[in-house]
């Protein structure tokens, strides 16, 4: 099992994907309830379609990294992202050229990770992201929150989570519904993102609208392209595995070049 030690208490779990000399690395990042697994095969499917290799990793508090210690705050994404995924490259991928592909806070990460403008970075496929809350992302943790009570949701994620499933879940749902998270906006980083975007969202997404797809195209300070996929919920790379091989490819293959 390859563990990237962060300091005496925290550590990440990661795996790495052989890919072509000279390609970028694909960075992956899962979503809030998120892990390595629940990627399933996309990460190794879009590497060898584009002949990158590639890095997936637990978060902490995810899978088989180490557990949360302390409460989340407003900035947790942020620490995620300036913090926890900075470490993370420039441990494992020092000068090496690199590509992020978000899903939902994955993508949110990759963002914020963005409007730091690192050197290397070619380009952030977002999928699902948020900039905003919405009163449409509540109303689908409530779902959630019913979910996980009724016992059903708990066992599915406890198979990736163990015993850290009721914590993540519980920081993950309460976060988000907290009043003092309404206010929660990335916004004003969009700006400060040079790197091409590929931004793809489901129509049917249950924990947001097109209002983020299009906050993140028009407010960003780079090139960005909006996909939106009919027919489509929260995870177009689970519910059309194709299609967005395809779509994802043809960007990478793009900013590659």
């Amino acid at each position: 099992m390859s563990l990237l030690v962060l300091d005496e208490r925290r550590h990440l779990f990661y795996e790495q994907y052989e890919g072509e000399a000279g390609r970028p690395c694909l960075v992956f990042l899962h979503e809030g309830l998120g892990s390595v697994a629940q990627w399933k095969d996309f990460p190794r499917r879009l590497c060898r379609r584009t002949g990158c290799p590639g890095l997936v990793y637990d978060r902490l508090g995810h899978g088989k990294s180490s557990p949360l210690v302390q409460p989340r705050a407003l900035d947790y994404l942020h620490q995620a992202a300036t913090d926890e995924l900075a470490k993370v490259v420039a441990a494992l991928l020092p000068e090496q050229r690199f590509i992020l592909v978000g899903h939902s806070d994955g993508g949110s990460i990759s963002l914020i990770f963005g409007a730091t403008k690192p050197p290397l970075l070619l380009g952030i496929v977002t999928v699902a992201a948020h900039v905003v809350v919405e009163q449409v992302s509540l109303d689908g943790i409530v779902h959630a929150q019913a979910a996980f009570a009724r016992g059903k949701l708990k066992k599915a994620l406890g198979r990736y989570h163990g015993d850290k499933t009721e914590t993540l879940f519980q920081a993950w749902a309460e976060t988000w519904t907290s009043p003092w998270f309404r206010g929660w906006s990335i916004v004003d980083l969009l700006p400060s993102i040079i790197a091409p975007l590929l931004v793809l969202q489901g129509r049917d997404d249950q924990y947001g609208t097109a209002a983020q797809v299009d906050a993140i195209v028009d407010r960003s300070g780079g090139p960005a392209t909006p996909l939106l996929l009919e027919d489509c919920g929260h995870a177009p790379h689970l519910e059309f595995p194709e299609l967005t091989l395809d779509l994802m490819a043809c960007f990478v293959n793009r900013v590659a070049r």
